[in-house]
């Protein structure tokens, strides 16, 4: 049996006026997945634990089988074992993301997460020079991909509140700085930053052509070194994870799986969608397992675009979902399980807790539909009567069975 995860993550979605009060999901033409739902099981599974933020870290987790309120200890840890960063007992890892901030009216704010989604050459030249300046036995600066980075800070402190800044888009900063023992430490960093950053070579560039330019770092998603049993010795299963994005390669590291980097594959709207899709069905040919991301939903959602999401929605369901759908039968048999990890509604822009729409079809018939639908959609989930409490529940009934 081949077991495939097809995740759009941040995919579900809330009604919209602007489309009749339908949401993205409903709107979106996704012949394949609506195909698929009067085919197969349709239901909600609570991929966020109560209690905790509807991060992608968490809801991830849930999605790969693992419990989080047993093995959770922050996204920046699964983040660095993605990035070869090796962290002691005394380490705490925080996520870095190189941010553009705006002054206005005399307060400042948030107003790219992503410091315009900053090419992965340019960002490495940034953290360097972060690292010469600011650098030492304390704190270190790992560069990652584009926006997305690291800090080590050993010996460090990790029960505090730091924000994710995609939560705060276009907000001032002043209430969200972090807070708790240790966060003056962390606030200075932030400060210094915005010094070295102001006339950085890389930033004046950047301005020149009229894109945003990172002019500070902002720090969240904290935590120590997690420990996971892996996926072999939980379901006897090989696998491999096809992502963008570190969170969900460093999962895929500490869960025992190979990770393939796919060529073009961005974590955005421009991703090679089509490739990752050929690439889990090339590596279902000698493993038993491979769990698909596509980052660019949820990135649409963040950046309040309605149209790109749509278009997200609509490239995953033929070239992701329709490419496997087309070619994955030559395996033998096989259960695909389609779904998101958390909703990111537009209007928000940002994650909510609510449970997501999953479809779970097996090529011999084992996962039947409870209540026949004509689409994939969050209402047509809900109305299946059909929801997996915890959601982590979910991996081990596509593996085991009802």
């Amino acid at each position: 049996m081949k077991y495939i995860i097809l995740l759009g993550d941040g995919m579900a979605d809330e009604p919209m006026a602007e489309l009749n009060n339908k949401t993205p999901m409903q709107h979106a033409q996704t012949p394949r997945m609506d195909g698929l739902a009067r085919i197969c099981e349709q239901g909600l599974a609570d991929t966020v634990p109560a209690g905790y933020a509807p991060g992608s870290d968490v809801a991830n987790l849930s999605v790969f089988g693992y419990d989080p309120t047993t093995c959770y200890t922050g996204r920046s840890p699964l983040e660095a074992a993605s990035m070869g960063v090796e962290l002691g007992a005394e380490d705490i890892s925080f996520r870095l993301n190189l941010v553009h901030l705006q002054p206005q009216s005399g307060r400042i704010y948030m107003n790219d997460f992503s410091a315009g989604h900053i090419s992965t050459p340019e960002a490495a030249e940034i953290i360097a020079t972060l690292q010469a300046e600011l650098g030492g036995s304390e704190f270190s600066f790992h560069a990652g991909v584009s926006y997305r980075h690291l800090l080590v800070w050993k010996g460090g402190k990790e029960k505090m509140t730091c924000t994710p800044p995609h939560d705060i888009t276009n907000q001032s900063i002043d209430s969200y700085l972090p807070t708790g023992e240790g966060a003056s430490e962390l606030i200075n960093l932030i400060t210094s930053s915005q010094l070295l950053l102001k006339r950085h070579p890389i930033n004046l560039a950047r301005e020149k052509r009229g894109e945003n330019p990172a002019n500070s770092i902002w720090l969240w998603g904290q935590g120590r070194k997690p420990h996971m049993e892996t996926m072999a010795a939980r379901y006897g299963l090989r696998g491999a994870v096809i992502s963008a994005v570190d969170l969900l390669k460093g999962i895929g590291v500490c869960a025992g799986l190979d990770i393939i980097n796919v060529p073009g594959a961005t974590g955005y709207i421009d991703t090679n969608y089509r490739g990752k899709a050929e690439a889990a069905l090339e590596a279902l040919k000698t493993r038993d397992f491979v769990y698909v991301h596509v980052e660019a939903p949820d990135e649409a959602s963040h950046a309040g675009s309605l149209k790109n999401k749509l278009k997200a929605i609509e490239d995953f369901d033929n070239l992701v979902v329709g490419t496997v759908l087309d070619n994955i039968a030559a395996l033998g048999p096989y259960r695909i399980l389609v779904l998101p990890d958390h909703p990111t509604p537009v209007a928000k822009m940002t994650h909510t807790s609510d449970p997501v729409p999953y479809l779970l079809y097996d090529s011999a018939g084992a996962f039947l539909p409870a209540c026949p639908a004509d689409e994939y959609s969050e209402a047509a989930a809900g109305a299946s009567g059909i929801r997996i409490t915890p959601g982590c529940n979910l991996f081990a009934r596509m593996v085991k069975g009802k």
